[in-house]
């Protein structure tokens, strides 16, 4: 159906139906036509369905058609992939206007104000002749004051500065922009933390424990289990019942959680409920085992509900169970009462196939991976094994055995690839009686033992199932909105 018969159609009957490959002309249309409604409800469809591959594009589109709320929805998404962004071919199509926009923002995620330079070089490059005249109005854009004397002397050394016929007005440019005091980028005060949930309140705790880095928050929901996706997109289920839950995710620039939708759970009242909050090459998948039922779903973001999958086959296994994304797949640890059974979900055919099974460690209290090996571990922290993805082989991980008294959970978790651990136990006080605490530990792979970090602020929060998810946070945002930090 062309574009003005999808005009008609809704002229007559009242339905539009939208889709990615036609959303522009329809607007464009609709637009010419001046049907608000249409125009509307495009829109809203691009603005819910920017991703990296379209964001400079639907940028582009939005700008000549000031359609608003489009051209925010790409500007976040260009800000916070732009070193991406600014490697692509789109990112060469941008006007001056475009490109300066983009690189005026403090939500620009770069580490580095070198990144933005090195983005205007390439931008001016690419069409060397035409965009030259453009440097002295776009460094402006650039906050050279946040760059060291060494970047300083570089750019001003650079061929597009010192070999142009008007240099000494683009280096006094530079130099008048290197006076100026400009903020810090949000990129640049990042820090990759794990997200601790409470047991009986609705705080949750952001840590980094190699840092000395705590923040806890009060947002209002009571997760269960999280993930993060490849784009630092954080989601958490919720319980709303016992029967219901909900997904949120999480708004970094406002550091709060929306509600995307609703799960139903199909449990009896008694039974224990397993439930894990999965991410695969950006897809989201929610898993929950109980002794009777066993459901996979696969969320669309786009549309916002879920799809079942399928399931492993059903061996009267269930006792415990623990499941970890890790090289592409879901890997399910299960146990027997003398054997750990391995089932692997590859979501690109929707099957399940059993791999090596382990006897050296016959139940999994938690787990994390890091690259293409889960790590391991058994409740009492006796015990770490390595289960190699690849090689689909098991090996036990050497190094200190936790012998701590009174081991209630431990949970694992990888902070820039380096795996952790918090364990909850009890500890002698100084004033009588014993206390517990949760302390952190990093694993030393190189001497093969575990260090002792610091303790955890408070001791009532969830350390068995679901494990930490870990994300990039951007610590301007998540310092000042009322959060409490230690």
């Amino acid at each position: 159906m062309s574009v003005f018969e999808e005009i008609l159609s809704y002229i007559y009957s009242g339905t539009l139906h939208v889709s990615l490959d036609k959303v522009q002309p329809l607007y464009q249309a609709a637009d010419l036509l001046q049907l608000d409604y249409v125009r509307d409800t495009c829109s809203s469809y691009m603005a819910m369905n920017v991703e990296r591959s379209t964001c400079v594009d639907l940028y582009k589109f939005a700008c000549v058609f000031s359609a608003d709320i489009v051209q925010k929805a790409c500007l976040q998404l260009i800000h916070r992939n732009f070193v991406e962004v600014a490697s692509s071919e789109e990112f060469y199509s941008l006007s001056v206007n475009q490109l300066t926009e983009i690189i005026s923002h403090d939500e620009l995620d770069v580490k580095e104000e070198t990144t933005v330079w090195e983005a205007v070089v390439r931008w001016v490059q690419h069409s060397r002749e035409d965009r030259l005249q453009y440097l002295p109005s776009i460094l402006p854009h650039i906050r050279f004051n946040l760059l060291t004397p060494y970047n300083m002397v570089a750019i001003l050394d650079h061929p597009l500065i010192k070999e142009d016929p008007g240099r000494s007005a683009i280096r006094n440019v530079v130099k008048e922009t290197s006076n100026v005091n400009m903020k810090r980028r949000v990129g640049m005060d990042t820090l990759e933390m794990a997200l601790v949930f409470a047991v009986r309140t609705k705080e949750m705790l952001w840590m980094n424990p190699g840092e000395g880095k705590y923040i806890k928050c009060q947002y209002g929901i009571s997760s269960i289990t999280g993930a993060v996706t490849s784009d630092n997109d954080i989601y958490v289920l919720a319980e709303d019942s016992r029967k219901k839950c909900a997904l949120f995710k999480y708004n970094h620039v406002e550091n709060k959680w929306e509600r995307k939708s609703s799960l139903r759970r199909d449990i009896m009242d008694n039974e224990d409920v397993f439930d894990f909050l999965i991410e695969i090459e950006g897809q989201l998948f929610y898993l929950m085992l109980t002794s009777s039922v066993v459901v996979l779903k696969k969320y669309n973001q786009h549309t916002n509900k879920w799809r079942n999958c399928s399931t492993p086959q059903d061996d009267g296994w269930l006792n415990r169970c623990l499941a970890v994304s890790c090289n592409q797949h879901i890997y399910l640890f299960t146990d027997k009462p003398t054997e750990l059974l391995v089932h692997c979900y590859d979501p690109r055919t929707d099957q399940w196939c059993r791999k090596a099974y382990s006897d050296n460690i016959p139940e999994v209290y938690n787990a994390v991976a890091i690259g293409t090996e889960i790590f391991c571990t058994d409740m009492d922290f006796e015990k770490t094994l390595v289960y190699d993805t690849e090689a689909d082989s098991w090996h036990e991980l050497p190094g200190w055995q936790y012998t701590d008294q009174g081991i209630e959970n431990v949970t694992l978790f990888a902070i820039q690839d380096r795996l952790h651990a918090v364990v909850e136990g009890l500890m002698d006080s100084s004033s009588g009686g014993s206390r517990v605490v949760e302390r952190a530990f990093l694993y030393d792979r190189c001497d093969g033992v575990w260090k002792a970090l610091s303790e955890l602020p408070g001791s009532d929060w969830f350390m068995c199932v679901p494990m930490f998810p870990v994300a990039r946070m951007y610590l301007p945002y998540l310092d000042t909105q009322g959060a409490a930090s230690t």
